[in-house]
């Protein structure tokens, strides 16, 4: 059985990718429509990501598109810009031809007008011939509208195309283009959700390899292999640099070479990448034994609970500072009936005391990226000049906290952590001793944490899970972790 199911589902997968590189032309075209309406005039520059040397130039990270460039254009080339015009809704495309040492060292490559039709665009130039465009543009008093840069190479580019310091690129860059492209983007379409699904199906059996395959005396870092297998063969690797540890704890934990111990927790935090770069972002949690021990278990049902619940919860309307709000109190309660904390439930959150427990948000956007739009500012994102960030610990780390919308793809990731430096931190400090039970706590110190992520559509009257089942109660995890 095991070995059928592991088949289809790898076959389905890649039966999928194989014939999805790259959306029709028209779904380019109209959002680039799109953004020119909403920015309604002025020159927008969107740059495309180049090569960057690992160690030196030849020897390049595997290659990456600026998300946006891909979202307007869906062309995966480095070195290549566009510019649109809002007053004439024509786009020009800029980019190198291939050289004959091109050809000798990667192959033969499309050539710049070829290249730019696949996404319906027909004015193609060198790409020197950016500077002297938008040399013209200022001349004549036109706006130019650009994104704040992440990658040096782009700002450089910027410095000498526009004049502005390096140091205040992302404080001239254009609200009016930031706003358009997150409303734009923040509403997935029909198209974009298969890609999505596709990206957590294959999570989702990256985390049930993990699950079958992870025992005692392994170290962390095979199982990061096995998951990074399993992502290139069936899509575009992973989306983020996975977090595979038996220390929950820390939150973002990249550290991979602890060995696997009886008794221990495994978090791992994996979500792969589609062709098309969609991301998935994923979270599961097992015992390293095949069962949960008792204590495990209780914690292990508080979590899953608030993911449930807040799952159930979600619908347009809402914002999701209250979904984070509502699982706050859903792990206070649990925490209460443990005896871990205390006291009135509405006033420990409304104070802070379960960021103890779960010093971050209940999740984020996602999309092309895993933080979806993150480059354009956290704050535009997922805040409003209305919905403004709070400054209280735990609750500041949320990323979006605006009313959702239908099309609002989502992670719902609660978590229970212990993290010795901060409990005696608060301990020392006597902080929040009405709610906490810092006795009780020396109890858990060394359990590390437990996270359960899942990623959700906003629909009509609620949300969607996307993708197949992914194993997550307590019978379905050990079922799993049994096979080892």
């Amino acid at each position: 059985m095991r070995v059928y199911f592991k088949f289809a589902t790898f076959q389905t997968i890649i039966n999928y990718h194989i014939s999805h590189f790259m959306f029709s032309k028209e779904i380019y075209l109209q959002r680039r429509k799109t953004l020119m309406e909403k920015v309604g005039n002025g020159l927008i520059l969107l740059l495309g990501n180049g090569e960057v040397g690992r160690n030196y130039k030849a020897n390049e990270y595997r290659f990456r598109q600026d998300s946006n460039f891909l979202y307007y254009t869906g062309l995966e080339n480095p070195h290549v810009a566009a510019i649109l015009d809002a007053d004439s809704h024509v786009t020009h495309f800029f980019g190198h031809d291939f050289s004959m040492d091109d050809v000798i060292w990667t192959g033969y490559e499309t050539s710049l007008k070829a290249l730019a039709a696949k996404t319906g665009i027909h004015n193609t130039y060198p790409f020197d011939h950016i500077a002297s465009t938008l040399q013209q543009a200022i001349a004549q008093g036109r706006k130019i509208h650009f994104l704040p840069p992440y990658r040096h190479e782009n700002s450089l580019y910027l410095h000498t195309w526009l004049g502005f310091p390096i140091a205040y690129l992302t404080e001239k860059s254009s609200p009016t283009l930031i706003q358009a492209i997150v409303n734009q983007r923040a509403v997935k379409s029909d198209e974009e959700l298969r890609e999505m699904e596709a990206a957590v199906n294959t999570s989702r059996a990256i985390h049930i390899a993990l699950m079958q395959r992870a025992k005692a005396g392994m170290k962390e870092a095979e199982l990061v292999g096995i998951a990074e297998g399993i992502a290139r063969a069936t899509g575009n690797g992973l989306a983020y640099f996975p977090i595979v540890t038996v220390q929950g704890q820390t939150l973002h934990n990249h550290y991979d070479q602890n060995t696997l111990v009886a008794g221990q927790m495994m978090l791992a935090d994996v979500g792969a990448e589609s062709y098309q770069g969609y991301a998935a972002d994923i979270t599961r949690t097992f015992p390293v034994n095949q069962q949960f021990t008792t204590q495990q278990k209780e914690i292990y049902q508080i979590v899953l609970k608030a993911n449930e619940q807040i799952i159930a919860h979600i619908r347009p309307g809402v914002t999701y500072r209250a979904m984070h709000l509502m699982a706050a109190r859903i792990i206070a309660e649990g925490l209460k009936a443990l005896g871990l904390m205390q006291g009135d439930t509405d006033a420990a959150v409304e104070e802070g005391a379960h960021a103890l427990f779960m010093p971050h948000g209940l999740g984020h956007l996602i999309g092309l990226d895993v933080h979806d739009m993150e480059d354009l500012g956290e704050d535009y994102v997922g805040y409003t000049s209305d919905i403004v960030r709070s400054k209280q610990f735990g609750t500041a780390y949320l990323r979006f906290a605006k009313i959702l919308q239908m099309g609002h793809t989502l992670t719902v990731e609660p978590g229970i952590y212990f993290i010795p430096a901060l409990i005696d931190k608060w301990q020392k400090e006597r902080k929040f001793t009405s709610f906490i039970n810092y006795d009780k706590i020396s109890d858990y110190r060394n359990f590390t944490g437990i996270r359960i992520e899942d990623n959700i559509v906003v629909t009509s009257d609620g949300c969607r899970v996307l993708g197949h089942p992914i194993p997550k109660s307590i019978e379905a995890v050990e079922a799993l972790r049994g096979v080892i």
